[in-house]
């Protein structure tokens, strides 16, 4: 599949929208593209409410990815992706990643 209709599977809502986000992330260390529609997709509504796990959701699922890729394009790219989420998600996504900032954030997948 391509990265756009990964992207559109994750936007969808499906039962493959987390399979999608992930094989995403797994691209993003060596796709500059795959990095950009996780940024966007981070950004749904419907990614930021579907827990995939007991807090993580999926567009955190993305921007963790986004982090653990280790590329310039994909650190901006969660970067921008942290920057739209909310004060009080901003706050839990650092404590759950254990980082004062974004910019310390380095998760391994």
């Amino acid at each position: 599949m391509t990265n756009a209709d990964l992207a559109d599977l994750a936007a969808s809502g499906g039962p493959y929208r987390g399979k999608a986000v992930f094989e995403l992330v797994d691209r993003a260390r060596s796709d500059d593209d795959a990095a950009s529609r996780l940024e966007q997709l981070s950004r749904l509504t419907t990614l930021r409410e579907d827990r995939a796990f007991h807090l993580v959701s999926l567009a955190w699922a993305a921007i963790i990815g986004l982090l653990a890729a280790e590329t310039v394009h994909a650190r901006a790219s969660a970067y921008a992706a942290f920057e739209a989420l909310g004060p009080s998600e901003q706050a839990d996504f650092l404590a759950y990643v254990q980082a004062e900032r974004i910019e310390d954030a380095h998760p391994r997948i």
